[in-house]
């Protein structure tokens, strides 16, 4: 088996051990990890575990209606619920259907616990049926992974898996299970003490040396921006970023995984940073003196071109992981910790000092750019629905609802991230560094089985939509009240957008004829279904879906025309001439501004 060294083994601890099948001791130390939910799909290898399964008391199996879905769906409840997300499913093909879901799962470091079978112990490197080399195909995109081959390693390898999982920088983990493994007797106890690996401790607290070199270096500067990433979020330090930036009213801006960590009706609050990020947001970044990144990758989507990014700025730079510091962006103040317990030293070292703020001329600065330089209004049918039009609508009927989106992938996600509003940490779930088409409805699954007390509401493109839309058979079997708003452009609206205003408006292999109808989908699925094309019944349909008992799909069909700006030409350096999309003082629209 695959460990890491040193396991720490005090059977003192355990209660009496009780013998038992490796299977049914895998559904048992599941249930004392606190599963409740596991999404998963049979087959031949892994059915002494679901034999074991049908007994459980504690747990509920979700059958979904694909393996890349289940991993989806357990992310959702992941990142919504603090716990880990769990999925079970079978050797082969089976496994290997979970590889993008794992993916996008490493690239937002969300805690899975992937439960895979395997042929057994004695048939595995036979290309046996149904074999495949899973550990070797995941190495690339897990935070560890287990092949057992002694039922005595079976639980601990699970215990393990959580913790590796859901501690440090979160991430997916994967426990490789033999048939023959499963079928053997191993005695079984409730282990008490905590894991221990002494080649895996994760660093929480920060150098206090450099947390006071940091604190230094904000206190002289004058054009500081913080940039927040996903680990605010996954670290809960909402509150410690807000009470940072405060104190010496330094400006804050967001990558597309933090967004909602940072009130958007503050005053501070940049929005978006990046390619599709507002232009006073991108300006502040680029012409800053000191960048104060919490836990974020400074992924190419935020920088563009690392040689010319944010060209007279020191950089702090505040993450879990070491190997993400100084990766992509040079770092002056590396600072190694969680979030939460860095930016909380941070507040602290800089109320010694008796601060004040010396950003008063910089925020008037963004204030001037902000009132000065606006995003270009796209012309526009009125008898077109537009994706103001639909964002208009489903923000006043959202008031006062408490709703948590999840978005697909492509020009909706980008329309999302700038018109819907802020529904605090949590309520926006999305896929962000793989941008995996097929995420958002599945995950919506998860969100729902986590929040039961919550609508939950996908915002889908129509490509992005029928990558899982077999997974309506899912939401009608387990009573899911999802709702789905299909933003249908008849393309691949990103791809036909990237295609418009860098390959001379050669169309290739983007244009989706309005096929299936959505509606009638819906009702084959035992879903209420509805479509609408006229602005004027937008509000009311928008109304209609989300006071709809039960699963419920609104297909609106929009413009085609329409792109997601603005946008930054991240070939170029970043300057505001490069921005597509965005009216410069003194000139007209600029809808298709290329620098």
């Amino acid at each position: 088996m695959v460990k890491p060294k040193g396991r720490a083994t005090d059977t003192a601890a355990q209660d009496a051990p009780q013998l038992m099948s490796g299977a049914r001791a895998l559904i048992k130390a599941l249930e004392d990890e606190g599963v409740d939910v596991l999404f998963g799909y049979p087959g031949g290898q892994v059915l002494d575990i679901y034999d074991a399964l049908y007994d459980s008391q504690k747990i509920q199996h979700i059958l979904v209606r694909h393996e890349q879905a289940a991993v989806h769906a357990a992310d959702g409840y992941a990142r919504t619920s603090g716990k880990a997300g769990v999925v079970l499913v079978t050797s082969g093909p089976g496994a290997t259907n979970t590889i993008t879901g794992i993916t996008n799962a490493y690239m937002d470091s969300v805690p899975l616990v992937v439960v895979a079978g395997q042929v057994p112990t004695d048939s595995i490197g036979t290309d046996a049926f149904q074999e495949a080399d899973y550990l070797g195909i995941t190495l690339p995109v897990i935070k560890h992974s287990y092949l057992i081959k002694d039922v005595d390693e079976l639980v601990p390898a699970l215990r393990e898996a959580f913790y590796i999982a859901t501690t440090g920088r979160p991430g997916p983990v994967v426990v490789c299970v033999p048939a023959d493994i499963a079928e053997q007797d191993v005695g079984y106890a409730p282990r008490r003490e905590e894991v221990s690996i002494p080649s895996y401790k994760p660093t929480y607290k920060g150098n206090a040396r450099q947390v006071k070199q940091a604190a230094e270096l904000i206190l002289q500067s004058s054009r500081p921006v913080i940039i927040a990433g996903g680990g605010i979020a996954i670290s809960g330090a909402e509150t410690e970023l807000k009470n940072l930036a405060e104190i010496l009213q330094i400006p804050v801006a967001e990558t597309l995984m933090a967004r909602g960590s940072f009130p958007a009706d503050h005053c501070l609050h940049l929005g978006l940073a990046g390619m599709h990020g507002l232009p006073a947001t991108n300006l502040a970044i680029m012409n800053s003196d000191l960048l104060i990144a919490v836990g974020t990758r400074f992924s190419n989507r935020v920088t563009g071109d690392v040689e010319r990014f944010a060209p007279r700025a020191k950089v702090i730079h505040i993450d879990i992981d070491p190997a993400e510091i100084g990766k992509n962006v040079r770092v002056d103040i590396p600072i190694v910790g969680d979030a939460r317990h860095v930016l909380r030293a941070l507040f602290e070292q800089i109320q010694k000092t008796d601060p004040y703020p010396r950003t008063s001329m910089w925020n008037e600065q963004i204030g001037e750019w902000r009132r000065t330089i606006s995003i270009s209004e796209q012309e526009h049918d009125p008898a077109i629905i537009g994706a103001p039009d639909i964002f208009s609508a489903l923000n006043a009927a959202a008031a006062g609802r408490d709703i948590v989106f999840t978005t697909e992938v492509g020009e909706h996600q980008m329309w999302a991230a700038r018109y819907l509003d802020d529904q605090g940490p949590h309520g926006f779930v999305t896929s962000g560094g793989a941008g995996t088409m097929g995420f958002g409805f599945p995950a919506a699954m998860g969100v729902q089985f986590a929040h039961p007390e919550k609508t939950v509401v996908c915002l889908a493109g129509d490509g992005s939509f029928q990558m899982n839309i077999q997974e309506m058979a899912t939401c009608a079997v387990y009573g899911l009240p999802i709702k789905v708003i299909i933003f249908n452009n008849a393309s691949l609206g990103m791809v036909k957008q990237l295609q418009e205003l860098f390959f001379h408006k050669r169309y290739s292999a983007v244009d989706l004829p309005r096929v299936p109808d959505y509606a009638k989908v819906a009702e084959g699925y035992g879903w209420q279904g509805r479509a609408v094309d006229d602005p004027a019944e937008v509000a009311d349909a928008i109304g209609w879906l989300l006071d709809a008992e039960g699963p419920a799909l609104l297909d609106i069909h929009m413009s085609q025309v329409e792109m997601a700006l603005p946008m930054l030409d991240l070939n170029r350096d970043g300057a505001l001439d490069q921005i597509i999309g965005v009216d410069m003082p003194g000139e007209g629209p600029s809808g298709e501004r290329r620098g």
